[in-house]
Parts: C-alpha cells; sequence; structure tokens
C-alpha cells in the first residue's frame, strides 16, 4: 500500500509496527521530507526531478523513503531507485505481452459447425473485439501497448461493469488511480484510516499489490490476467488483502 501507519519521529520515515521503533530501522535521524513554509501554512515539495508540485500531507514512498506529490507516489511514477524487476521476468514478461497482444489483434475466422477449444479461442476474440468498441481509457497510450479488461465496480456503483483498456507498462496502482478518474470513483488511497481502492484478480479475489506492473502479471504463470478478462475494483480496510465470493460481482 501507498502509507505505512506509524511516522518517526527522527527521519520521518514510514514503518509498519515492527519496524516503528528507531532501533528497529536503523533510524538515521536525518528527515527525508522537509516542509516548505508557504503563507503561515507547511507544504511537502515533490521531490522528482523537476516536478514543483506540493502537497499538504507527506507523500513518502515505502521503498526510497522520499517525498512526492500524488502523480509522482507510484514507484514506476518516479523511476524509483528501489523497484526491483528480475530480469529474466522482465524479458518474458514483455515477450508474452506482445504475442498475447499480437494474437488477440489477429483477424477472426467466421465458420459455423465446429466446437471445441478452438471455438472457444474464437469466442473470446469475439468478445474482445466488442470489448473494444466500447472501452474507455487514456488515449495516449500506443495501441501496442493497451491491454482491455471488463472492469467489475465496487458494489453500490451505478453501473456493474466497464470495458476498460490501460498501458501494459504501468503498474496497478497507476491503473486503479486511472481508472478512479475515468469512473468518477472515491479514491481515497492517500488517507491513513480510510478504505483503500485496489483491483482484485476476479478468481482468487487477491487484491493485487501496487507497485508491481501490469505485464508482470500478465506473464504470470500461476493466475494471469488476461488480455479480454476481467478484473474487480474494490474498496478493502487497510488490512485485508483478499475479495470473498468474487462471483456475487458477475452474476
Amino acid at each position: 500500500s501507498d502509507f505505512l501507519p506509524f511516522v518517526c519521529d527522527g527521519c520521518s520515515g514510514i514503518y509498519c509496527l515492527e519496524h516503528r521503533g528507531k532501533d528497529a530501522h536503523g533510524c538515521s535521524g536525518v528527515c527525508l521530507r522537509k516542509p516548505v513554509k508557504s503563507e503561515g501554512t507547511y507544504s511537502y515539495k515533490c521531490t522528482y526531478e523537476s516536478c514543483k508540485a506540493k502537497e499538504l500531507l507527506p507523500v513518502i514512498c515505502s521503498h526510497c523513503k522520499k517525498h512526492f506529490c500524488l502523480g509522482h507516489r507510484h514507484q514506476s511514477d518516479h523511476n524509483c531507485e528501489k523497484q526491483e524487476l528480475p530480469k529474466s521476468h522482465l524479458g518474458v514478461s514483455q515477450q508474452v505481452v506482445k504475442e498475447s497482444i499480437a494474437r488477440d489483434a489477429a483477424p477472426v475466422p467466421l465458420k459455423k459447425g465446429r466446437r471445441g477449444a478452438k471455438n472457444d479461442a474464437t469466442a473470446a476474440k469475439v468478445a474482445l473485439m466488442k470489448m473494444k468498441l466500447h472501452a474507455v481509457g487514456d488515449n495516449s497510450i500506443p495501441q501496442s501497448e493497451r491491454l482491455y479488461f471488463q472492469v467489475f465496480l465496487p458494489k453500490g456503483s451505478k453501473e456493474k461493469s466497464r470495458s476498460m483498456f490501460f498501458c501494459c507498462k504501468w503498474s496497478i496502482g497507476k491503473m486503479v488511480d486511472n481508472a478512479a478518474s475515468l469512473l468518477n470513483l472515491r479514491n481515497d488511497n492517500n488517507i491513513l484510516a480510510s478504505k483503500k481502492l485496489r483491483l482484485c484478480h476476479s478468481e482468487s479475489g487477491n487484491a493485487l499489490p501496487m507497485g508491481q506492473t501490469l505485464e508482470l502479471w500478465i506473464a504470470n504463470t500461476d493466475s494471469p490476467l488476461i488480455n479480454g478478462g476481467t478484473i474487480i475494483l474494490e474498496y478493502l480496510d487497510n488490512d485485508c488483502m483478499k475479495l470473498e465470493n468474487t462471483n456475487s460481482y458477475m452474476e
């Protein structure tokens, strides 16, 4: 998640219960996020390159411990120096994404009378084609990097689901922010005590880690996300990492 519950009064880092003590996290005693006083109020300046944005509250990357604005809070958005992706996974995931996009872009043969696996594959392609006709997303994303999903919305929303496309290079956290903005969903992920808007796997119900990338989940061999498949957006408590009864969203 973007926020952890304990702020050290020595180095101003944010830590979990186990590492909140100064000895537990090897406190340096140096504050990494000094506020700037402007017109009687304090604000926190984003440390990303030439970004001049400021926030009234500290937004700290839990990995590199630097302060950023809401637009650069995710690792992929500020090129986090602590972000690591195994090289073997990187090559495989990029190749899988390219193959998935190319495969789904292939023309669909319109033949009748055939059943089985080939028919299922054809049906999936037809469903993806229909999804593309109505999908919403960031139009600046190149066609070659777009991945499509039927996104089931939080319970109580006016709509049950929407077709959307995202960039394969985005982090899960950026996908959540983008979906919330386009669909006008409440997004209090920067507020400590509030429920967090999370993307969940439609089969396992597991909340996807915010810092991981979409292309890594497309390449996942155990329970991959599928171009043209389904995902669920829901508000979860801070300590909740799994959504129960995912079938109820699709009934």
